[in-house]
C-alpha cells in the first residue's frame, strides 16, 4: 500500500481557520489522558541459547537474529536459561538437550504452549538417537525447527507434522575480486571434534608434502579443545602455507571470508552450518563434508562436497579448484543459484508465521 501525506497547505480552509479559545483547556486534557503503552501491550518472547554473545558461535548468530526479527512485534529477551520467573507468551529454544532445563521448565508451567524447539546439528545427528533429555524435549514441543530440509529425515514419523524448515539467513557482501597469484582458503570453525579440524590439518600437510605452496589456509576459530589447539599450532609450525589465527569478531571472520578464494567446511555433524550461508552470500564459493546438514543447504548434488573425514579428498579438491578453471566457475555458479534462498526476508516472515500461529492458537485456548 502506497501511503500518501497531506499538509495544511493542500487545504485552504485549514489556513483560514480561527483559533479556538478552548485550545489550551484541550491541551491540557490531552495531556493528563492515558496513552496505551505500546510496548506493554505487545507480546512477549524469550529466547534460550546456551551459548550468548561471547561465545560468538552458530546458536548465538541465530539467537541474535532471531531477535531482531522478532523486536518489531514483539518484546524479546535472550537468556541462557529460563527459569519461570517472568510471564513471557512464548519461548523459542535453541538446542533440545543443553536446553533441557528450560524447556521442561516452560512445559511444567504452560504445558506445550507456546513452546518452540530449534534443532541444531548434534541435536539431529547425535543427541535425539539416543539422549533422554533431548528425546523429551522435542516431545514437550509444540513446534519444531530445522534448518535445512534434510533435517526432517532424522525425526521419528510423527513429530515431522509439527516441524518447519525455517533457512538460515545473512546479509549479503559484495563479491571481491582475487589475485590469481595464490589461491587463499578459510576454513571457521572452533576448535572441536564435531567441526573436524583433524581433517584439514592432514589436508594441509599433504598439500605441504606435494609442494602446492600456493594454495594458502586460514583456519578461524577459538580453541575449546586443547589437544586440537596443539595440533594446530604443530601444523602452523611444519607447513607455513596453514595459518591458524584463534578466534576472531564476528565482523572480521565476515571480511576473511570475503577475501578469500573458497571456504573450506569439514564438519562431522552440522544441523545447518551458518558461515556456509555467509560465504554463498559474499560470492564465495564452498568446498565442504559430504554430510546431510550441509547437503541440505548447498543440495546433494554440489559438485563441491567430499567425503567425510577424507583429507586427501580434501586436498585434492583444493588442487582442483586452484588449477582447474571450469570446476571453480562450476562451484561459483551453483553458490550463485543458492544465495536469494538465504534472504533475511524470507527466514523473518516464515519465523513471524510460527510465532504469531502459537500466540493465536494461545489465545483460543
Amino acid at each position: 500500500m502506497t501511503h500518501r501525506f497531506f499538509y495544511p497547505f493542500s487545504y485552504p480552509w485549514l489556513l483560514n481557520m480561527k483559533p479556538d479559545p478552548n485550545k489550551k483547556k484541550l491541551q491540557k486534557k490531552f495531556q493528563t489522558s492515558k496513552v496505551p503503552n505500546v510496548q506493554h501491550d505487545k507480546k512477549t518472547v524469550v529466547i534460550v541459547s546456551p551459548a550468548l554473545a561471547s561465545a560468538n558461535n552458530g546458536n548465538w548468530q541465530t539467537a541474535k537474529r532471531y531477535g531482531q526479527f522478532l523486536k518489531t512485534q514483539f518484546r524479546v529477551r535472550i537468556v541462557s536459561e529460563w527459569d519461570g520467573s517472568k510471564s513471557e507468551d512464548v519461548l523459542i529454544a535453541l538446542h533440545a538437550r543443553r536446553s533441557f532445563s528450560s524447556i521442561a521448565a516452560w512445559h511444567s508451567i504452560h504445558g506445550a504452549n507456546g513452546l518452540v524447539v530449534v534443532l541444531t546439528g548434534t541435536d539431529l545427528y547425535r543427541d535425539i538417537k539416543h539422549d533422554p533429555q533431548a528425546q523429551q524435549s522435542l516431545e514437550f514441543a509444540s513446534r519444531l525447527i530445522v534448518l535445512q530440509p534434510l533435517g526432517l529425515d532424522e525425526l521419528p514419523p510423527h513429530l515431522r507434522s509439527k516441524t518447519e524448515v525455517v533457512l538460515q539467513s545473512t546479509t549479503p557482501r559484495v563479491t571481491l575480486s582475487k589475485s590469481s597469484r595464490d589461491t587463499r582458503a578459510v576454513m571457521v570453525g572452533h576448535l572441536r571434534e564435531e567441526k573436524s579440524p583433524r581433517t584439514l590439518f592432514e589436508a594441509a600437510a599433504l598439500l605441504g608434502q606435494q609442494g602446492h605452496m600456493q594454495i594458502q589456509i586460514k583456519h578461524i576459530g577459538a580453541e575449546h579443545d586443547q589437544l586440537l589447539a596443539t595440533m594446530a599450532h604443530q601444523t602452523a609450525t611444519s607447513y607455513p602455507q596453514y595459518q591458524f589465527t584463534g578466534a576472531l569478531s564476528h565482523a572480521e571472520t565476515r571480511r576473511q571470508i570475503q577475501r578469500s578464494h573458497v571456504l573450506v567446511h569439514s564438519s562431522v555433524m552440522e544441523g545447518g552450518a551458518h558461515v556456509l550461508m555467509e560465504a554463498v552470500c559474499s560470492g564465495v564459493p564452498v568446498i565442504a563434508s559430504r554430510i546431510p546438514g550441509n547437503m541440505g543447504m548447498l543440495g546433494q548434488d554440489y559438485a563441491g562436497l567430499f567425503p567425510v573425514g577424507d583429507a586427501q579428498a580434501l586436498a585434492d579438491m583444493l588442487v582442483r579448484f586452484r588449477h582447474d578453471s571450469e570446476f571453480e566457475q562450476l562451484l561459483k555458479k551453483q553458490c550463485a543459484l543458492l544465495a536469494p534462498l538465504f534472504s533475511p526476508e524470507y527466514e523473518r516472515k516464515t519465523l513471524l508465521t510460527i510465532i504469531q500461529s502459537l500466540i493465536s492458537a494461545r489465545h483460543l485456548s
